[in-house]
């Protein structure tokens, strides 16, 4: 696989479900927030990566993925782009990177809900 990406990270939010009843395709999408570390200064910033997972390995995430969750994705990187108004009233394309998910793997222990504390 020439475009391969694997990326660890904690989950933002709980998995969205799009359901597409024409085709029968199912898409799911969440993102995971990974560390950046500067060798300029001892500040970490939060990059944020946006996921795509299509169909049977979909359903898997959403048995599976929870927020706040570390986890260990791998799948080739894309460029989605859409349309937004800016400030002014104009219309703007945006193209941002998302990881199409071929394979996960949940990484240390599940996050406590806040009734187990």
């Amino acid at each position: 696989m020439n475009n391969c990406l694997t990326m660890v990270g904690y989950v933002g939010q709980k998995p969205e479900v799009k359901n597409f009843a024409a085709t029968g395709n199912k898409l799911v999408k969440f993102s995971i927030g990974v560390k950046e570390f500067s060798s300029n200064d001892d500040e970490q910033k939060t990059l944020w990566l946006d996921v795509e997972a299509w169909n049977s390995i979909g359903e898997r995430v959403v048995a599976a993925v929870t927020k706040g969750r570390e986890i260990a994705v791998t799948g080739r990187l894309g460029l989605n782009s859409y349309v937004k108004d800016g400030d002014d009233g104009q219309q703007i394309e945006v193209t941002k990177p998302i990881l199409k998910l071929s394979g996960f793997h949940l990484c240390g222990r599940k996050p406590r809900k806040e009734t187990d504390k």
